[in-house]
This record gives structure tokens, sequence and C-alpha cells, in this order.
């Protein structure tokens, strides 16, 4: 792999998205301050600011949860001449034979993937959650820590799913809704909704 760079220096994330790198094997050659924020990248990593003359080329990760925050870095990255956006599945997390991963995707370390399932790209799923067979994950959608997806769920473009979420068997999540922490969800969540206690629009 050649080496990444990093665009989002201020999301906190991107801690775990280095020690991924390190895991995988994949060096770091920057990163990049996109907006006004505190630096959470290492030391280890060099900060290039976005300036009008800044063009990007190779590989680009996005260290960014919040599905609007990621799309509006990758809108940014595009503009700057990004073209490359590979998938990092952190080498601790167990795949299955079967699934189809999107581009720009990242999946943190201790998760497990069930099979048949599609994860689309730009899609974040957070530490040590757990995905159901036949998953069927938007594009941008975030999938918090320790959250736990069964079989046959369709979760749309843009949504969230908190920290140690369960979301039951063949539910479908609509595009840009959030499921708060710890919700447990048995009926489908239309699209935009916000869910913060079971049943609970």
């Amino acid at each position: 792999m050649a080496p990444v760079t990093l665009f989002g220096v201020g999301s906190p994330i991107i801690v775990d998205i280095e020690e991924s790198c390190r895991r995988a094997g994949w060096p770091i050659a920057m990163g990049i301050q996109n907006v006004a924020a505190p630096i959470h990248a290492s030391d280890a990593v060099p900060i290039r600011v976005v300036t009008p003359g800044l063009r990007l080329s190779g590989p680009v990760l996005l260290p960014l949860f919040s599905p609007a925050n990621r799309r509006f870095a990758w809108e940014q990255a595009v503009s700057l001449g990004a073209t490359e956006f590979p998938s990092l599945v952190d080498p601790t997390t167990i795949l299955p034979h079967r699934i189809e991963i999107g581009a720009g995707a990242y999946i943190n370390a201790g998760c497990t993937l069930g099979g048949a399932s599609r994860i689309g790209s730009f899609a974040f799923v957070n530490r040590g959650a757990c995905l159901g067979h036949h998953l069927n994950l938007g594009a941008f959608a975030s999938i918090g820590p320790g959250a736990v997806i069964a079989g046959q769920v369709t979760i749309g473009d843009d949504a969230m799913i908190g920290a140690g979420a369960v979301v039951l068997p063949g539910i479908t999540v609509g595009a840009g809704a959030v499921i708060r922490a710890g919700v447990v969800i048995d009926t489908d969540v239309p699209v935009g909704a916000m869910r913060r206690t079971r049943r609970a629009a």
C-alpha cells in the first residue's frame, strides 16, 4: 500500500485509524487539517493545512464518524484532486468469505461481520460492532462501538447507529435516521427519524 493521507485530523477517532493503519502495515504520509479544530493525530503524523494550492494524490482515508462530516470531508478531498479512497479493515476484525466492501469504508478493531453482507462506500463500523448476515449497510452510514445488528437488516445511506444499540432481524433503518446509544430497535425506522428509546420517534 502506498502511504495514505488522513483527511480530517480534527476528528478524535483518527487515533483508531492510525492504529488500524499500523496493524495493517499501511504507512501514513500526512494528515490534513481541513477545518479549524484541535488536531488529534499523533505527533508522528506530519500535518498540512488546506490551502488554495494544495493538491492531493495517492490513497486518502476519512477518519470521521459522523456521516455528515465524512461526506463533507470527502467532497473537500475530491475538490483537491483525491481520486483514490481505499477501504480499510482492521486486521483484528472477523470477515466472512462472502462480503462486499465499498470504497472508502472503514471497519475498526474487533468487529464481527456476517456472511453475504454489503458494506456501502464510505461506511464506518466502529470498535467491537457485531453485524449479522445479509446486512445491507448504505453509503456513509455509521455504526457505533459495540452495536449489534442482527441478520437481514437494511440500513440506509447516511444513517447513524449509536454505541451499544441493537437492531433486531429483518429491520429497515431509513436513510439519514439516527438511532441513539443503547436503543433496541424492533420495528422499521423511517427515513430521517430519530430514535431515542424503544419505539419512540
